[in-house]
């Protein structure tokens, strides 16, 4: 029998991870966004949006994630760690990447309005900046974007019949 061999260090694997993060929040009425990081083949940090639960704008996956992952690693540095994330990074989850010194950031779903790892700018490979990180975009990009279309269509849905 031929079976595919199942890749756990594949970047759709842990992407996977990433989207299980982001329905926890979709759970809880949060923007499904959703985030791990990697080190050594190993999960060191999982995180969703909890910007609404903590009333804290900065509470984004990606922060939370970076917190978790400082802490595991001992250091603020993660100079071998990467991140997947299922939406690409907003200007401030960015610039913390590029203080923590992420090496690689791997994203599901592009942002053109206002993603700042290639999409309305990008922070990641900002030329001036002390760090740049390696950047792949698009992975299991459509399970990604249909799971903020399908959250987007369900707020406005529940904004008109509120509006009546």
């Amino acid at each position: 029998m031929d079976e595919p061999i199942i890749d756990l260090h594949s970047d759709a694997h842990f992407m996977g991870e990433a989207l299980r993060q982001a329905a926890r929040a979709y759970e809880a009425e949060e923007v499904p966004v959703g985030a791990v990081i990697v080190r050594a083949g190993r999960i060191i940090a999982r995180a969703w949006n909890q910007v609404e639960l903590l009333k804290d704008a900065t509470a984004h996956a990606e922060m939370l994630a970076l917190t978790q992952a400082q802490e595991a690693v001992g250091d603020w540095r993660l100079t071998d760690c990467t991140l997947y994330v299922t939406k690409e990074p907003c200007p401030m989850c960015a610039g913390a990447v590029v203080h923590t010194r992420l090496a690689r950031v791997v994203f599901g779903a592009g942002d053109p309005k206002g993603g700042a790892a290639g999409g309305a700018l990008n922070l990641l490979q900002f030329p001036t900046l002390n760090h740049r990180c390696e950047i792949t975009a698009g992975v299991r990009e459509e399970d990604c974007r249909v799971l903020l279309q399908n959250f987007f269509a369900e707020q406005r849905a529940k904004s008109r019949e509120e509006k009546g």
